[in-house]
């Protein structure tokens, strides 16, 4: 509420019904007094000065209502239209004949403007073009003939009034526009509080279990030191941004890889194979393109790890990698219980990502296909298809990273 409040106080809006209310009140005393000087001049001086009377209690009696546009109602702005309309109207009956002959003012004067910015400001052009056409079109029926300067007083009010109530259209288009982008940088910075939240509580909790595992020795030594690493990358990825990929074999000191050049992907899968995970594919290299190889590997990683914690860490396991001319195909093959029908849901339910993120995500963004096969007591098997080409135009194209390894070993 206190920000609609403050997107009110700077509206663009208000110092223009402010100048138009101060407008109002001057033009009415200066009609007045233009009325005063001349009146030895008028014919029927009652009318003019009945009318003038008229006209200037209505404007101070509604200056109160020119202080935004919701108090200026569609039928307030009609009757202060009709009253400068029967102003000029008025006018050759109150004006002697000379005066009007020689083009004298009407009877609000300039006072006529301020009701066709009123309505300019309240309905924007279209509004200020009706309200000016009614006002000359009076202007001309009272004059009885089109003179050089009843059009050119015409033609300046209609121009004026319409340029105005254009100008209020594209200010309120803007503002709306900055109330949308305060309302987003709002939510974005609530949603960066709550970011922080939760990942403080990650944080703090890798932290414990990476503390009390290497206490407890044992097998709970190797889960605090993944809970160590994954902390690492966590902050690293708050503080830093993306993790980076990881070195060459040549050592820390060595320089980064070429990120233009094909990588093999059986190279880095080998790193994968040991005395129970079993990798087979081709005697020659199987080039992809360095992110999608990379994805492809830790999407082989992500199942890894899935069949150590669902299967057992002394599971069996075997990849295949097969090179076909317009795709790299990865399968996946454990020897565990396989998967009861609906769990990927449950876990996906449950916030637990790995199949769903881990491996699926990754090959959607390379532009590929990540499918599971399940048969209970038969095992699972992780079929992975991996273009050679991106066809999606995804995050393979525009070079996002991800962990090597994720370590999540959930499903």
């Amino acid at each position: 509420m206190r920000r609609e409040a403050a997107a009110m106080s700077m509206s663009v809006e208000q110092p223009l019904w402010r100048a138009l209310t101060a407008y109002r009140a001057l033009t009415a005393v200066y009609a007045v007094a233009i009325a005063v000087v001349a009146r030895d001049s008028y014919e029927r001086p009652q009318v003019a000065f009945g009318y003038l009377a008229v006209l200037l209690v209505w404007t101070l009696a509604t200056l109160p209502r020119f202080t935004g546009a919701a108090r200026c109602t569609r039928p307030f702005l009609a009757v202060d239209t009709g009253l400068a309309l029967a102003g000029i109207l008025l006018t050759p009956l109150a004006d002697g004949a000379g005066r009007h002959a020689a083009d004298g003012p009407t009877l609000p004067s300039i006072w006529t403007a301020g009701a066709v910015l009123a309505c300019a400001l309240k309905g924007g052009w279209r509004w200020a073009a009706a309200a000016s056409t009614l006002v000359g079109a009076a202007n001309l029926a009272q004059r009885g003939e089109a003179s050089p300067n009843t059009l050119h007083n015409v033609l300046l009010v209609w121009v004026a009034a319409i340029a105005i109530g254009y100008v209020v259209e594209v200010a309120r288009a803007s503002e709306r526009t900055l109330a949308r982008a305060m309302e987003i940088q709002a939510a974005t910075r609530e949603r960066e509080r709550l970011a922080r939240d939760i990942h403080d509580g990650v944080l703090q909790v890798l932290a414990m279990v990476q503390r009390r595992g290497t206490a407890v020795g044992g097998e709970a030594a190797e889960l605090g030191r993944l809970a160590g690493e994954q902390e690492a990358a966590l902050r690293r990825l708050i503080t830093q941004g993306p993790v980076p990929e990881p070195r060459t074999a040549a050592g820390p000191d060595a320089a980064p890889e070429d990120d233009t050049r094909p990588q093999d992907l059986m190279a880095l899968l080998g790193r994968y194979a040991d005395a129970r995970v079993t990798l087979s594919g081709p005697g020659t290299p199987v080039e992809l393109a360095p992110h999608a190889a990379r994805e492809t590997a830790a999407a082989v990683g992500a199942a890894l790890d899935n069949v150590r914690t669902h299967v057992g860490p002394g599971a069996r396991a075997w990849v295949l990698v097969e090179d076909e001319p317009d795709q790299v195909l990865v399968s996946v093959r454990d020897e565990g219980p396989g998967i009861p029908e609906g769990r990927l849901a449950e876990a996906a339910e449950e916030g637990r990502l790995g199949v769903a993120q881990s491996i699926r995500g990754r090959l959607r963004d390379l532009g590929g296909i990540a499918e599971l096969v399940s048969v209970p007591g038969q095992g699972t098997e992780v079929e992975l298809t991996v273009p050679k080409q991106d066809q999606g135009g995804g995050e393979a194209a525009t070079g996002r990273r991800y962990p090597a390894r994720t370590g999540e070993g959930t499903q």
